[in-house]
């Protein structure tokens, strides 16, 4: 084997071994470097004010305000 190849094949070698040990790195550091945290499963009363202002064609503010006092209508014991 020439001189010429065996440098090709130790250079490969080489940039195979930096490359693969920068992936593990990122891979491992990624989640605490600010991945988002998981969201919680929506509420069944979430659900169904989504639903009531889908059924008014509330957009905007107005679907906010709403589904924030449908919550809390829900929440009160009757």
């Amino acid at each position: 084997m020439s001189l010429v190849a065996r440098t090709t094949i130790a250079a490969a070698v080489a940039s195979l071994m930096l490359a693969g040990s920068a992936l593990a790195q990122t891979s491992n550091t990624a989640p605490a470097m600010g991945a988002a945290p998981a969201k919680p499963a929506r509420s069944a009363v979430s659900i169904e004010c989504s639903k009531q202002a889908d059924a008014k064609g509330l957009h905007g503010k107005a679907r906010k305000k709403f589904r924030s006092e449908c919550r809390k209508g829900a929440a009160k014991p009757q």
